[in-house]
């Protein structure tokens, strides 16, 4: 399972491309469409921000996922959503979007699951790792 060092590795690298690339690069991984996450921190109130992928879109509605690679424990970014599901996304060409957070119902993960692990199979994997059930996460646009 990939470490807290790992992770924020990743993601100051990921940020330091996108950077670097003026933006034009960094948006896509894996053929999947990228986006920075911004949450609340459950603990400190300051915001967090972290680099993630969705691998399923539904119009506005962005879908994430909570794997942190098949780990048993669910990534923070999440925990700080569960506490506060108000978020900011910034994805390619659209950014500091306000929207609302929330874990898909079961009837919602039983539809998108089976499409997110067919056309991405890592996902599979991560989900045959652990014991707890991966919650899919909803990305809604705030209503104005």
């Amino acid at each position: 399972m990939p470490t807290d060092l790992t992770l924020k590795t990743m993601n100051a690298i990921h940020r330091g491309l996108l950077m670097i690339s003026g933006g034009h690069l960094g948006w896509e991984a894996a053929k999947m469409p990228v986006l920075e996450l911004t949450t609340v921190g459950r603990k400190s109130g300051e915001p967090r921000s972290v680099m993630l992928t969705s691998p399923y879109q539904e119009g506005d509605t962005l879908v994430i996922v909570a794997s942190r690679g098949g780990d048993d424990h669910h990534p923070a970014w999440f925990l700080n959503l569960e506490a506060n599901p108000a978020v900011e996304v910034s994805t390619k060409g659209k950014r500091n979007q306000k929207m609302t957070a929330r874990v898909a119902n079961s009837d919602e993960r039983a539809r998108m699951w089976p499409e997110i692990t067919k056309k991405y199979s890592n996902y599979a994997g991560y989900q045959k790792r652990t014991t707890r059930e991966i919650p899919v996460v909803l990305l809604e646009p705030v209503q104005s």
